[in-house]
């Protein structure tokens, strides 16, 4: 009974005296650097810069009473593919016996990529404590809200097809119908092409305008396109094409057709959209 009693003494001395668990709390995510954080319902748009920030309790000091951690921040897709660069830092600093209630803060600035699917994404933050050898790690949701309503797609496809009257317009013509002597304005997406090493992308496209009797009338004078990499992979290119519609042309049904190529994943696609001269 006598060394029962005095197992039980070790071990609880042992559990007080147990460093405290070390975690990341007060977690914020904004789209204003300093303001306040946003539910997690907010949707974030590409391009943005979101403000990450959060606290870190339960660290330990040295016998100098300096904390000493280090923590990295990264932002990742559904399918858990980094969308920006990997934020890493030290935090070092000497804590009194008045500083007890003082977290240490960590702060991360993420640079979404201009072109990104809607969906959840997720901010993972990891703090290593230095002086007690432990670490603690935390995800935080958040949404993304693209310019372009589009999904993924397995093969190369043109979506998101419209025409416009100007080429600042930011809704389609509601009547996609020109007159002789209009500018007709297009824009598009290409998406479903594969990506090669450094994510490099090698995407082009033609027009043509296509007559009553299915004759091309007009066809792109030079291929438009992208090739290019990139730290995220593209998920899709936006597009666009303007011509100036003949005085002398008569009025009928006109197609514009658009044939887009992927040099990487050795694909092709077309597509053909009506428009009418009045």
């Amino acid at each position: 009974m006598g060394m029962t009693r005095v197992l039980l003494t070790v071990f609880a001395s042992a559990v007080l005296c147990a460093a405290p668990a070390l975690h990341l709390v007060q977690t914020a995510v904004s789209d204003v650097d300093g303001g306040p954080p946003n539910p997690v319902s907010f949707e974030y748009r590409p391009g943005q810069v979101v403000y990450f920030t959060c606290r870190v309790s339960g660290y330990t000091q040295d016998k100098e009473q300096q904390v000493r951690l280090a923590y990295t921040v990264q932002a990742f897709d559904a399918r858990g593919v980094p969308v920006a660069e990997i934020a890493k830092d030290n935090l070092t600093a000497e804590v009194t016996a008045q500083d007890k209630e003082w977290l240490p803060k960590i702060e991360a600035d993420i640079s979404l990529p201009s072109l990104l699917f809607s969906g959840d994404y997720k901010i993972i933050a990891k703090v290593e404590d230095l002086v007690a050898k432990t670490s603690a790690e935390l995800t935080v949701p958040f949404k993304v809200r693209s310019h372009d309503d589009v999904q993924a797609s397995e093969s190369l496809a043109v979506r998101a097809f419209r025409f416009l009257r100007n080429e600042d317009d930011t809704h389609p013509a509601e009547r996609a119908a020109y007159r002789p002597g209009d500018h007709l304005w297009a824009k598009f997406v290409i998406l479903g092409f594969r990506s090669g090493d450094g994510n490099k992308v090698d995407v082009s496209y033609v027009t043509s305008v296509l007559g009553p009797d299915g004759k091309t009338l007009w066809t792109q004078p030079e291929p438009q396109g992208v090739q290019e990499d990139s730290f995220y992979p593209k998920p899709y290119i936006q597009a666009e094409m303007g011509i100036e519609i003949q005085a002398r042309i008569k009025p009928g049904q006109y197609q514009l057709m658009v044939q887009a190529k992927d040099a990487i994943g050795n694909q092709t696609c077309e597509i053909k959209q009506a428009f009418t001269i009045e």
